[in-house]
């Protein structure tokens, strides 16, 4: 279910990544000046503008750009050949505690106004770099899992020598699987 839903089973390339994100930057900037908009034009002249104009709607676009930017995420994940389902909750913990270490100790932190610390900051900048930059895994085999062991593909039979090309991919074809079920 969650694979549908976040993106878990599906590939982003780097480009189409790339790509997307700044659509989704451009999309949440349309966003923003629409809500902000019209949270101006609906306040009397000379009153600043009530955040009970802007608050429902800012949540729900927070919420919907979020969703999408995780799924991205996900399917870029999948697609360098990784675990969403483990990657993406490591780095939320990271994150977590990077900002209760932080918190607990402000010497650590990157300034006073920051939340964060020196490591933080270097892990979110590695995996931000590895979602834009890191090659596509291989699209051919399905991505790892910790229950099954890699094995090969059992080689065919190998039938007498035959001369021409056409000739070796038909013989080959029963061995593929191809053809009648033999029951």
């Amino acid at each position: 279910m969650l694979g549908f839903l976040f993106g878990f089973n599906a590939r982003l390339g780097r480009l189409h990544y790339f790509l997307s994100t700044i659509g989704l930057a451009v999309g949440m900037m349309v966003v923003a000046f629409a809500i902000a908009s019209n949270a101006v034009h609906n306040t009397p002249t000379g009153a600043n503008p009530a955040a009970r104009l802007m608050g429902w709607p800012v949540i729900v676009s927070v919420v919907v750009f979020m969703w999408i930017t995780f799924t991205f995420q996900s399917m870029r994940i999948r697609d360098i050949g990784w675990d969403p389902v483990c990657v993406i909750p490591a780095w939320m913990a990271l994150l977590i505690v990077d900002k209760l270490v932080a918190a607990k100790f402000p010497a650590w932190s990157l300034g006073s106004e920051s939340q964060g610390t020196v490591v933080g900051a270097l892990v979110n900048l590695v995996l931000v770099l590895a979602l834009t930059f890191w090659p596509s895994g291989d699209h051919n085999r399905p991505a790892p899992t910790f229950g099954e062991a890699g094995r090969k593909p059992p080689e065919p039979p190998r039938h007498q020598a035959v001369t021409s090309l056409p000739a070796a991919r038909i013989a080959r074809a029963p061995a593929a699987g191809f053809g009648r079920r033999v029951s």
